[in-house]
């Protein structure tokens, strides 16, 4: 297939995501005395079918090759250990608490000499 053909099926293909999506708008508020369930099922179904629309699109295609490579990159990370973790919770906090200080007596500090030039 010719990429002019491609690009105008994907433009119907987003045509048909934009419709499903606004129908799905309209109709949450055009039936808003309806239980929620039956709301919330029914967007469940549109979303899944804008989301499968989407994916036969260029574009849609090359997010859901970045998403596969993405949690392929996320499994090589190497994550701290629960000691580790610990650790440097426990540093941050007393950094935050040596930090907090002295900002607390700089404060406390120029407040008192700001009071004597004052009077």
């Amino acid at each position: 297939m010719s990429e002019a053909a491609t690009s105008r099926l994907d433009s119907l293909k987003w045509v048909v995501v934009l419709v499903l999506v606004a129908g799905g708008i309209f109709g949450n508020s055009y039936y808003g005395d309806q239980p929620i369930l039956y709301r919330v099922l029914v967007l469940l179904v549109l979303a899944l079918l804008a989301g499968w629309f989407a994916s036969l699109t260029q574009k849609g295609g090359d997010f859901f090759t970045l998403v596969k490579g993405s949690r392929n990159e996320i499994r090589k990370v190497v994550w701290p250990t629960r000691q580790e973790t610990t650790q440097t919770t426990l540093i941050v906090f007393v950094f935050v608490i040596v930090t907090g200080l002295i900002l607390w007596g700089l404060d406390s500090v120029l407040g008192w000499l700001a009071s004597l030039i004052l009077g």
